[in-house]
């Protein structure tokens, strides 16, 4: 295993005291915390606070992010040292993006939309979105249910994020972490790894649809996102331009489409 044995949860004894006022002895589930430190080609490349699992998965996704890497093929060894807490990572040749552009503020504009907000990175990695592909309303309502009913580690600690890769019909891969964006970038590493098209994939995500998550949907080629929670203007004016359909508040049978409505059936008709 790439998480040295580690899972997502660990034991706390903890004094609970009730709503009827009595104090008691429990044994309570919490989220664990772990610090992995990626060393690329021998130079310290960034420190990721995370979930300890599917280590392997949120190096590769997290390097793709940055720009490090534009595919799995780049990496030459990638080595984990789970005790240490260590990912030694050697390339086939030099990264695509070095770590100082990829974290260098971009000042630009692109028809007066919200690009002027890219780091460097995401301005080389970013890119539009064309998929054509369609979503109905209960399969909408069908992958949020899935995802809520595979959160084990979350109904249990209440501590972690959930991201899922998808079809239209059913839940791919889910990975779990405290950071929603580690969540991402383990999705990220398992399409690199497993070699997934994206074009006819979505993402059903547990947490708010923030700028830094349209962005890692943007670079994994993703068309479709999928929220239980709310959006951020920013987010939204990024989605926009680069075609990524933010579909938000998913609760039940209810849910707000915030752009590209076009790739969304539903039974009554859109206005």
């Amino acid at each position: 295993m790439d998480d040295g044995g580690r899972g997502n949860v660990t034991k706390w004894q903890t004094l609970h005291v009730g709503e009827d006022g009595i104090p008691r002895e429990l044994e309570d589930e919490i989220a664990s915390e772990y610090a992995l430190t990626v060393v690329l080609n021998g130079d310290e490349f960034g420190t990721l606070v995370c979930s300890p699992t599917h280590q392997e998965e949120l190096v590769y996704g997290f390097l793709a992010s940055e720009g490090a890497i534009r595919s799995a093929s780049q990496v030459k060894k990638l080595t984990i040292d789970g005790d240490r807490g260590y990912a030694y990572v050697v390339l086939d040749g030099e990264p695509s993006i070095g770590r100082e552009r990829s974290s260098k503020r971009f000042i630009g504009s692109c028809c007066g939309k919200g690009r002027q907000f890219y780091y460097h990175g995401d301005m080389l990695t970013a890119r539009t979105i064309m998929t054509r592909m369609t979503v109905t309303d209960e399969q909408v309502w069908l992958l949020m249910a899935a995802l809520q009913e595979s959160s084990a580690d979350f109904i249990s600690t209440g501590g972690v994020h959930n991201a899922a890769l998808c079809t239209p019909d059913e839940l791919l891969a889910v990975r779990t972490d405290i950071g929603r964006h580690n969540a991402l970038d383990k999705l990220y590493g398992y399409s690199m790894l497993h070699g997934a098209r994206m074009g006819d994939k979505l993402i059903a995500f547990s947490g708010r649809l923030s700028s830094e998550v349209v962005l890692k949907a943007a670079k994994m080629g993703c068309g479709l996102l999928l929220s239980k929670s709310a959006p951020t203007d920013l987010a939204l004016r990024l989605a926009d331009e680069l075609g990524i359909t933010c579909i938000g508040f998913i609760r039940g049978r209810r849910f707000s489409v915030y752009t590209h409505r076009e790739r969304l059936i539903i039974s009554h008709g859109l206005p």
